[in-house]
């Protein structure tokens, strides 16, 4: 059973309703609270030596008042004027501190300050720049932001999105003189949500492929009856206008890097002509990566296309109109995620961009050209039926490998590469960008990035190496390859790469650790091929540095 993670919660209010609803969410991650001191914020980020940081927190959430932060915002909500520099200098310092904690936990969660109704006067003069209350505090939150956004593993999250969702009930006068409970249960079943859902994100949890049934989910009615041009889609009609709607946000978290896919029970000719011709059509045939259109089982076919994706099914979202569809595709393959959509079609849009699914710490270049990086796979795939062996088709495509130094320039994309990569990973251990770098910046400790084009397209950033150098030995410590390149002796080029490199160093041997989980057994196989040069004791592999290892045939390095 995984360990749960461990969280200090800071707050200068009773924040224990928060706690028990993180600690008792049965959803992945488990969170175990190990301290949620109250009215102690500044005290104990102050106090390297508190009990709190010696439990070793993996992260933290500092949910503060703007008053308990700002001196200068007290003075304003008892009716004295101050500049907006005061209290920006005041946000100043609160960073300053939040910055410590860098060193101290993997990651940070600090909601934006919001006030109740009864500690604003409001009206006219509210979002005046010289004199509103309101004004002054967007002003702070977003100075917040700002100074947040540069540190790394510090996250600002929109409180105000659990107060809208709580409505009128949101804060509760009656608990905060009771108890010192400012908002309601609502308010924190909301907080829990997303900060599950960040942490799921941020440790590689993130879902990546949305797959869609099309009639009556992503236009109104039946193509194959009705004829493309009488869907309901677009138009003066508020039906069309939902679904046109619930595209557009579809294409959102497509430009976003969430892969589109289809699962359809259609003749493809009629489903393609729809997709093609309707002028209302948001998303086109190029939005999507993959697809079944057929008559077959709904969940052998999405089990089928996950695998062509070379994807894990707990990569992906099922979104379909028929319960019995859902009902399906959820009993056999319990991996996917099938959100139950509304039966009223209007309601659509707000289900989906409402998941919290996709959360990711940071999105790169490799994110918003992921569908056509599968496009291009799609194509090497239709090439490569045309030749009679894997080598003849290799030898064609021309591929480039840019070999590089973990640096400034690629922290982002190989973190995140590290973090959600499962199925090629040879160890899965997971690392923050800072940690990341500050491992690789040890003498003894190198990484290397990998990116991979060809004539057909250029794939990124898709694989990460590591070394760490034992006197006359080498440890792999990390081989990561995305699952877009599996398969295209891109690993054996990185073993390559590794191999040469400890042979400049003047080591003597070149060993890898496999650390076996439920997913990673793709990166098994490689070595187990690859173990005709080395000796194999259990799950270690050993190579002789000295033995030739050439680069695969049909591969550039740069």
């Amino acid at each position: 059973m995984i360990e749960p993670l461990r969280a200090l919660l800071l707050s200068d209010f009773n924040i224990s309703n928060f706690s028990d609803l993180l600690t008792h969410d049965a959803a992945s991650p488990r969170v175990a609270v190990v301290g949620a001191p109250y009215g102690q914020v500044q005290h104990v980020l102050l106090d390297i030596g508190h009990e709190g940081w010696k439990a070793s927190p993996d992260f933290a959430v500092i949910w503060t008042s703007p008053q308990t932060v700002s001196p200068s915002w007290a003075a304003r909500q008892s009716g004295e004027h101050v500049d907006l520099h005061t209290h920006l200098s005041d946000v100043d310092e609160y960073c300053k501190l939040l910055a410590t904690l860098q060193d101290r936990v993997r990651f940070t969660f600090v909601p934006l300050w919001c006030v109740a109704p009864e500690q604003s006067t409001g009206g006219l003069l509210d979002l005046q720049s010289e004199t509103g209350d309101a004004y002054a505090l967007a002003a702070m939150n977003v100075r917040l932001m700002e100074r947040l956004s540069a540190l790394t593993g510090v996250y600002a999250l929109n409180t105000q999105r659990w107060i809208e969702a709580a409505g009128p009930r949101a804060f509760n006068p009656k608990l905060w003189y009771m108890a010192k409970i400012p908002f309601d249960t609502a308010v924190f079943r909301s907080a829990a949500a997303d900060i599950k859902a960040a942490l799921s994100g941020l440790f590689g949890g993130a879902r990546k492929l949305i797959v869609v049934d099309l009639d009556n989910t992503l236009w109104g009615g039946i193509v194959g009856d009705v004829g493309w041009e009488h869907i309901a889609l677009g138009g003066h009609d508020p039906q069309g206008e939902a679904y046109v709607d619930f595209q557009r946000g579809l294409k959102t978290l497509q430009r976003k890097g969430v892969l589109l896919a289809i699962v359809s029970k259609n003749e493809e000719p009629v489903a393609w002509e729809a997709i093609e011709r309707h002028p209302e059509m948001v998303l086109r045939r190029e939005d999507f990566c993959g697809w079944r259109i057929n008559w077959k089982d709904k969940a052998a076919n999405l089990d089928e296309l996950v695998l062509e994706l070379n994807l894990g099914l707990q990569s992906v979202v099922f979104l379909d109109d028929s319960p019995v569809e859902r009902a399906r595709v959820q009993e056999a393959l319990p991996e996917v995620l099938v959100p139950e959509l509304p039966d009223d079609r209007m309601f659509y849009r707000r289900t989906l961009m409402n998941l919290r699914c996709f959360d990711t710490g940071r999105r790169t270049s490799e994110d918003s050209g992921r569908t056509e990086m599968y496009r291009a796979e799609r194509a090497r795939n239709a090439v490569r039926s045309q030749f009679a062996s894997l080598d003849e088709w290799l030898q064609t495509l021309n591929t480039r490998v840019r070999v590089e130094l973990l640096n400034d320039s690629n922290l982002s994309r190989a973190a995140q590469l590290l973090n959600k990569t499962n199925q090629f990973n040879l160890s899965t251990r997971r690392l923050t960008e800072r940690e990341l770098a500050d491992w690789a910046a040890a003498d003894a400790r190198r990484v290397w990035t990998f990116r991979v084009a060809d004539k057909l397209g250029d794939s990124g950033l898709t694989g990460i190496a590591s070394l760490y150098i034992e006197g006359e030995r080498g440890q792999i410590v990390d081989l990561v390859l995305s699952c877009r390149v599996m398969g295209r002796r891109i690993e054996e080029t990185m073993l390559q790469v590794l191999l040469a490199s400890a042979r400049e160093r003047g080591l003597k041997q070149l060993y890898a650790q496999y650390v076996p989980t439920a997913k990673n057994k793709p990166c098994l196989s490689f070595l187990e091929s690859a173990s005709a040069r080395a000796a194999v004791e259990g799950h270690r592999f050993t190579w002789n540095v000295r033995d030739a290892y050439p680069c695969p045939d049909g591969i550039t390095l740069e």
